[in-house]
């Protein structure tokens, strides 16, 4: 009886270490990792993000294994995985709905539209051309930017020809 004793004593501490490396270490580290796994499946457009790198962005279109995301002031999109998002900054304005509910919208939306068909008719004219006014200005500010680069960029080839040249 003195020899199995003697053996419950050395594994007792063993398996009192395993116990408690479980419970401070690998359950709290799968905790976490559950609630990363939900958010990162629980994005959805509008919402702003960081990604793993630092890149900060909103969401445009989700797929089923990436995101396209939208970053900086010249609206630049890129695609990124799911697993690269590291925290959600901002969720967006209104929450997913089901196809049901969106056709239902969509039907709700018709109906109201011709109702007040006149009276958003006569309201909206204004509002309408505005902002093809600005796509129309904003399309000549790129084609001056862009006629400004070729030129630049043939006056650096005509430089670079003549210092050839001596």
């Amino acid at each position: 009886m003195g020899g199995s004793g003697s053996i419950w004593v050395t594994i007792l501490p063993l398996v009192i270490l395993l116990a408690v490396m479980y419970f401070l270490l690998i359950r709290p580290q799968k905790k976490r990792e559950k609630e990363v796994n939900a958010m990162r499946s629980s994005v959805q457009v509008g919402d702003e993000i960081v990604t793993i790198g630092g890149i900060c962005g909103k969401i445009v279109k989700t797929k089923e294994e990436s995101l396209v995301i939208q970053v900086g002031a010249d609206k630049v999109k890129f695609e990124i995985m799911r697993w690269a998002v590291s925290k959600v900054v901002e969720e967006g304005r209104r929450p997913a709905k089901t196809r049901t509910e969106e056709v239902e919208d969509i039907e709700e939306e018709e109906v109201e539209v011709k109702k007040a068909k006149p009276k958003r008719m006569k309201k909206a004219a204004p509002v309408e051309e505005e902002p093809e006014e600005t796509e129309e200005v904003e399309a000549e500010e790129a084609e001056e930017v862009e006629e400004a680069e070729v030129e630049e960029a043939e006056a650096e080839e005509t430089e670079a020809e003549e210092k050839e040249e001596k």
